[in-house]
């Protein structure tokens, strides 16, 4: 086991926290990539979106594929193997429901893309960068533990502030929107920003796991 007592003095391979860091860094540009496609009404432009969110998303499943190899040729990891291997797939999950939420998009072509679909957007933006700040201070956790906890609860109050969103669209759009094609379109898009913002939250909940474990 890697807290066995002789892996405290065993060194423990680095070279998983530039990957986690990489796919951190993946879901901040796919975030960045989902604001600017929920904003813009055109759909050849949400085409083009949706390609660039694509190659994000496919950045992130190799960099989720690279992690898995690098556990099974890796004697000694920092972190329980399964705890490194699950917070890789949480973090491919962000990527992926954005990606989902723009092929949507581009399948559908809604007539008109809410703006509580931006304020959703927003929070899987700032989600993404208490991911990578969480992510950054992985490396040195026994000395910042209570920073990445800090960040861990901020990630879950962002996902409370996106549920509130998201109830409050679903009352709109069932009292208002009289379209019912209009609304399975809407409903489902909605429902992808929605589910990216859960997982972001579940990327907190596997770094306290880490913390509580390892700080």
């Amino acid at each position: 086991m890697n807290n066995s007592f002789l892996n405290k003095f065993t060194p423990k391979e680095p070279k998983f926290f530039p990957i986690l860091k990489e796919m951190a860094d993946v879901i901040l540009v796919a975030s960045d990539l989902i604001i600017e496609c929920v904003q813009n009404s055109d759909h050849e432009k949400a085409i083009e979106y949706y390609k660039k969110i694509k190659e994000q998303e496919r950045k992130g499943d190799a960099l989720s594929a690279k992690i898995f190899d690098e556990l099974n040729t890796t004697f000694i990891t920092p972190f329980d193997r399964e705890d490194i291997h699950h917070l890789a797939d949480r973090l491919d999950d962000v990527t992926d429901f954005i990606n989902s939420c723009a092929k949507r998009i581009v399948l559908y072509n809604p007539k008109q893309i809410p703006s509580s679909a931006v304020e959703m957007a927003n929070f899987i933006r700032e989600s993404a960068l208490c991911i990578g700040k969480a992510v950054d201070e992985l490396d040195v956790l026994k000395k910042n533990s209570k920073k990445i906890k800090e960040y861990c609860v901020d990630l879950h109050v962002i996902e409370n502030k996106a549920d509130d969103v998201y109830e409050n669209f679903l009352i709109d759009l069932f009292e208002n929107q009289k379209d019912a094609v209009e609304i399975i379109k809407l409903k489902e898009i909605m429902n992808e920003l929605e589910r990216a913002t859960d997982a972001a939250e579940y990327v907190g909940k596997i770094i306290k796991t880490i913390i509580v474990k390892y700080a």
